[in-house]
């Protein structure tokens, strides 16, 4: 398979870049936590490393990726069919499957506290779990984010059964209901996992969605989110 993997990146390069004498390449597997790619220009050599969960993906698969990552690195539209192909393997069930394992072998989650100075992460799930979801989601573990992260509010972990929450939270001038609106949404990713439909992640779906608005305060905890989030400073 990596005997395949050069001339097939050498011969995509020559269809985006005809007139463009094709440099240097350096094409390999790699063992990274996830599915990642990457590829990188360095004194006039490309250097590609793809994800070792794809070494047994078909050769189409692998033409499809190698457009994307090129077409991307020198700021050509990606073809919509590469893109498609590229997704739908992605999406299938024995890929996902072993990307979540693999997640949970090679990732490490640094899990900090879910105590913080101003609020308990545990003890607002389980107020919400019995407010909004009768008590019967299985708490995962808690933790706030181990820097002041203000690009990333929250997010569920699904590999490591984890919810973590931005420290930039942790302070007494946030209110309570925009804590608790970030770890709810989190919940309802608990609760409502990713679903697949064709090629696409449906991350938010309508179940989702109309359960969100269930959430009392739910337009002024995003009005703070989007309005006074920026101009904190602690």
């Amino acid at each position: 398979m990596r005997e395949r993997l050069l001339p097939i990146f050498q011969e995509t390069y020559r269809e985006l870049r005809p007139r463009t004498p094709i440099p240097d390449l350096a094409v390999e597997f790699f063992a990274y936590a996830n599915i990642n790619n990457t590829i990188r220009l360095r004194e006039g050599k490309l250097w590609v490393r793809l994800s070792d969960l794809l070494e047994g993906a078909p050769e189409p698969v692998l033409r499809a990726l190698a457009h994307i990552l090129l077409a991307k690195m020198y700021r050509k539209p990606i073809e919509r069919a590469h893109s498609a192909r590229y997704r739908r393997y992605l999406s299938s069930h024995d890929l996902v499957t072993k990307a979540h394992l693999v997640r949970q072998v090679r990732g490490r989650k640094r899990i900090a506290s879910a105590q913080g100075h101003a609020y308990n992460l545990e003890s607002i799930f389980d107020q919400l779990n019995a407010r909004f979801f009768h008590g019967l989601l299985a708490r995962p573990q808690m933790t706030w984010s181990r820097d002041h992260a203000r690009h990333r509010l929250g997010h569920y972990d699904p590999a490591h059964n984890a919810i973590v929450v931005s420290r930039v939270f942790d302070h007494p001038r946030v209110p309570s209901y925009a804590v608790e609106y970030i770890v709810y949404h989190e919940m309802l990713h608990l609760k409502h996992p990713v679903k697949l439909r064709g090629s696409r992640r449906c991350v938010h779906s309508t179940e989702f969605q109309a359960e969100e608005m269930l959430f009392p305060r739910l337009e002024e905890a995003r009005r703070f989110l989007k309005e006074k989030l920026l101009a904190l400073s602690f």
